[in-house]
């Protein structure tokens, strides 16, 4: 069994608070740049529908990101 409070083994990067505000706001940016990219192509394609699926991946990807404040 593990500890609820345990931390996970996985290689850390640390990141000031700063540092992270940006990281969050780029991949924000460029999430939605590429759904809407996505669109244009046509969001019934499959490169509409790939860019679309990406982007919504990269936009999300901060909420992963564990910060210790």
């Amino acid at each position: 069994m593990t500890d609820a409070g345990a931390r996970s083994t996985a290689p850390t990067i640390e990141l000031s608070a700063q540092q992270y505000r940006h990281l969050d706001r780029v991949s924000k940016l460029l999430g939605v740049a590429l759904v809407a990219l996505g669109l244009e192509m046509g969001g019934d394609s499959l490169t509409g529908l790939a860019l679309g699926l990406l982007g919504a991946g990269l936009a999300l990807t901060t909420i992963f990101v564990h910060i210790d404040q």
